[in-house]
């Protein structure tokens, strides 16, 4: 079975409410659909996305560029991630090429699974499993975040994520205390900076959470200050998450080696898609680290069954807004869908609405 044709489509998909964090604000997300062929009739799809809309054609040419390199190549992920691996060794696999590289990725594997008739977890040889799921949301003041909280709870979620990194401290902490007060007892409550915070201010902010009962503190600097991260680590009780800006999984093995993180959240696209994560899986068990995800909720959800330190799904539906297939939440577990492949069935006139 060959790789026949990969189509690319540039979409702004459409959020329930917009995403406003400490860098910026996302009102509608960039994504790249990308829709594989194969000679047989098997189909296969996923996305790549990147948070400013601005780069959204230089995606699109990007994934359509790498995907141009596999057409014709047999249908096998593993022998396809390691030809463009070895083809983009002289540019790099960062940036955009990194983020093509796992959206295509992910969609090789989803062509795979479909073909095998089974979802991907159960082809990777995993069971699917309801796996704790919490909701992600932007940064709300303390009277704000009540109305988010209460939300939270009615629709099942076992946790609430919100961004921090007001102009104070002060305003930080009003959120993180208001939001704990709103939500029910035994719901989570996580924070992210958002890497928006200079080592010092890091530091001090979170001590200063330090006893305020949370999951973890995300983020607190720059994703690639891994000293910074671990000083951080050694010296705040709060267990401290970093993860989402790994570059493929060299980067989570050096992250690992500097003792930067309690705990773990790659990125499925970010870390080279469904083969960057199976490794990236095997160093968190080896690490004893627990593993959760970042976006990507339809792939992360299958790949979390097969991982063995799996932790918290991420909802954050950047393609929800595109998608056939609901949530499946109840009693705070999200259920992944037992469908070939990752489970994604595009809403055709959808995508065509939200074309770019």
């Amino acid at each position: 079975m060959n790789i026949a044709s990969i189509r690319t489509t540039p979409v702004l998909a459409p959020l329930p409410r917009p995403v406003r964090t400490a860098s910026g604000t996302i009102d509608r997300f960039p994504l790249v659909l990308i829709d594989l062929l194969t000679d047989t009739g098997v189909e296969g799809g996923a996305y790549a996305q990147v948070y400013l809309p601005e780069l959204l054609p230089a995606l699109e040419r990007c994934v359509a560029g790498m995907a141009g390199m596999v057409v014709g190549m047999a249908l096998a992920p593993r022998d396809v991630h390691a030809f463009l691996l070895r083809r983009c060794r002289l540019f790099g696999l960062k940036g955009l090429t990194g983020v093509a590289l796992g959206g295509l990725d992910m969609a090789l594997w989803d062509a795979w699974a479909r073909a095998r008739g089974e979802p991907l977890a159960r082809a990777l040889g995993a069971e699917l499993r309801p796996l704790k799921a919490y909701n992600s949301v932007g940064l709300y003041d303390a009277q704000s975040v009540v109305a988010i909280a209460e939300e939270t709870c009615a629709a099942g979620y076992a946790g609430l994520k919100i961004k921090t990194g007001f102009p104070s401290f002060a305003q930080d902490l009003s959120a993180v205390r208001a939001a704990r007060r709103a939500l029910d007892d035994g719901v989570a409550l996580m924070v992210d900076y958002n890497q928006s915070l200079d080592p010092v201010e890091a530091m001090a902010r979170c001590k200063g959470l330090d006893g305020e009962g949370l999951e973890w503190i995300e983020e607190p600097v720059l994703a690639d200050d891994l000293e910074g991260c671990a000083r951080i680590s050694d010296a705040v009780a709060t267990p401290i998450q970093i993860g989402e800006n790994f570059h493929g999984p060299a980067e989570m093995r050096a992250a690992i080696a500097a003792r930067a993180m309690d705990l773990v959240m790659p990125d499925a696209q970010y870390i080279h898609g469904v083969t960057g994560w199976l490794e990236a899986a095997a160093l968190a068990h080896q690490a004893g680290l627990r593993m959760s995800s970042h976006t990507f909720l339809e792939a992360s959800s299958q790949l979390l069954c097969a991982t063995p330190t799996a932790h918290w799904l991420e909802v954050l539906d950047a393609a929800g807004g595109l998608r056939r297939a609901p949530l499946k939440l109840r009693d705070g577990m999200l259920l992944p869908w037992d469908a070939p492949g990752i489970g994604l069935d595009w809403d055709q006139d959808a995508v065509a609405r939200h074309r770019v």
